[in-house]
């Protein structure tokens, strides 16, 4: 480690500018103070506001008066951070601090007769204005979203929640990168042994780089091996804020414009920021649509296999002539049919979501409407296993999250090959596994089916139905630090 007070302050920043190789955008500013006395601002020109850095502080610096009386006095250092008209200035000695905030967008002056460096704040990193959010899109409330920019994302936050409670701590994670990584909460409200939890797993990740909020949940989340995530992730901060407000805490990336949240439960899962910004009962009713939704993406494909596979004689015998007389001429049995069609619409999805803007979307649609319709005229699938296809793949994007449409999809491939396997029977087997799996998993300390299981009935207000307002009057015991009336 090299420090400014054991060489030569040219020779400091020499060293710091051969640190970085050189690169074109390193500006080594030499200023004059006096024929004897001179100057160097440092500063990477990409990283930088350059009308603060021209405009006020050059601009400062060339001033006849403070060079008289930089020249008068011993004090050098005392007389720039009072003089200087930023407002983030610190004294540094310490070249591998000086490094890291140049590569943070701050500036380094060194005046050659001192053995002090001074550091000012007047970085300006590219970034995303702010715009509607692009996963989470509703029909009312703010549309406000989250950006690449952990200081914008921070001050989006801070405009909904006005509260001296809120607690900020930061860490740097990622060896190479050193990349910016902030927990969230409300100190009188999260719990103190979920925000100690979040604090000590944010602590011990071992990694050389973090470039999405991804990296941080694969690392901090109860279970790796599950489908269902244990974090939530939104990039809408009126989300966020609520989910603060309620005792939770929150993960803000520097880089990514998505926030994780914890700890969660299931049935969150089934909430959409709409539900909070129109009446009870329409937010009740389409929750109860997602929550059919959920269980029709999961099993009308594994129902269908099994009915036509093992149980025919739970159908209607003029629906079993039709069903077998679409099926007469199609090669392959049920369960590898409904295979190569869902595996042939996952592709289409994936398709449409990496093909260009204008084209992924034409490409989807016309690609399941002419493929459909080949494959039943050529005899290779069913009519009927287009209509389970179809309404399995609406029903997968009513989700409110991505992530858990992709839970949605892990599950239904399992269910059929249970089902082609096994018929009902496995289809019940995998239900059953399910809600085994579910009940066991944890979500930093809550239980993943809380309030159902175990049951808090005062809790049940927001979850398979919304009440109004009026009656929603205290915290979710599951986050709270202690049951607490909303005032």
């Amino acid at each position: 480690m090299l420090f400014i007070d054991e060489i030569d302050p040219k020779t400091f920043v020499n060293q710091i500018v051969s640190t970085f190789q050189n690169p074109p955008d390193l500006v080594n500013h030499i200023f004059v103070i006096s024929p004897n006395l001179h100057g160097h601002c440092v500063f990477i020109e990409t990283l930088v506001d350059k009308h603060k850095i021209e405009h006020e502080l050059l601009h400062f610096l060339s001033e006849e008066s403070i060079n008289n009386e930089l020249q008068s006095s011993p004090d050098i250092i005392d007389i720039l951070q009072t003089r200087i008209p930023l407002s983030s200035i610190t004294e540094t000695t310490d070249l591998n601090h000086c490094v890291q905030k140049l590569l943070d967008g701050w500036c380094l002056l060194v005046i050659e007769c001192t053995k002090q460096a001074l550091l000012l704040d007047i970085s300006k990193t590219p970034h995303r204005n702010v715009s509607e959010p692009l996963m989470e899109s509703t029909v009312h409330g703010p549309q406000e979203g989250f950006t690449e920019s952990i200081e914008i994302n921070l001050a989006l936050l801070r405009k909904r929640v006005k509260n001296i409670h809120l607690r900020i701590e930061q860490f740097i994670i990622g060896t190479e990168t050193e990349t910016k990584v902030r927990i969230l909460y409300l100190e009188h409200l999260a719990p103190t042994d979920v925000v100690d939890e979040f604090r000590k797993r944010i602590r011990s990740i071992q990694i050389d780089s973090i470039l999405d909020s991804a990296y941080v949940e694969e690392w901090i989340q109860d279970r790796t091996i599950s489908p269902f995530s244990t974090l939530l992730k939104t990039e809408r901060p009126d989300v966020l804020a609520s989910h603060l407000l309620e005792g939770r805490v929150g993960v803000l990336v520097d880089g990514t414009p998505d926030a994780l949240m914890g700890p969660v439960t299931f049935f969150q899962f089934f909430s959409a920021p709409d539900d909070y910004y129109q009446r009870a009962h329409i937010a009740t009713l389409l929750r109860w649509l997602r929550i059919l939704s959920f269980i029709l993406a999961i099993l009308v494909p594994s129902l269908y296999i099994a009915v036509l596979t093992y149980h025919q004689e739970l159908l209607p015998h003029s629906l079993l002539i039709n069903l077998s007389a679409q099926r007469e001429g199609v090669p392959f049995p049920t369960l590898l049919e409904a295979i190569i069609m869902m595996i042939t619409f996952e592709v289409l999805r994936e398709a449409g979501l990496r093909m260009p803007r204008i084209a992924g979307q034409a490409i989807s649609i016309v690609g399941a409407l002419v493929l459909g319709e080949a494959a039943v005229v050529a005899g290779l699938v069913a009519a009927a296993m287009v209509i389970v296809v179809s309404i399995t793949a609406i029903s997968n994007f009513v989700a409110p999250s991505y992530k858990f449409g992709i839970t949605q999809r892990i599950l239904q491939f399992s269910y059929m090959a249970l089902a082609g396997f096994m018929g009902l029977f496995g289809v019940l087997c995998g239900v059953l596994f399910t809600v085994v799996h579910l009940a066991s998993i944890k979500s930093f300390g809550v239980p993943y089916l809380s309030p159902l299981a175990p049951s808090k009935f005062r809790d049940w207000k927001d979850v398979f139905v919304r009440v109004p307002r009026p009656w929603m009057n205290t915290y979710p015991q599951v986050t709270r630090k202690k049951r607490r009336r909303r005032i």
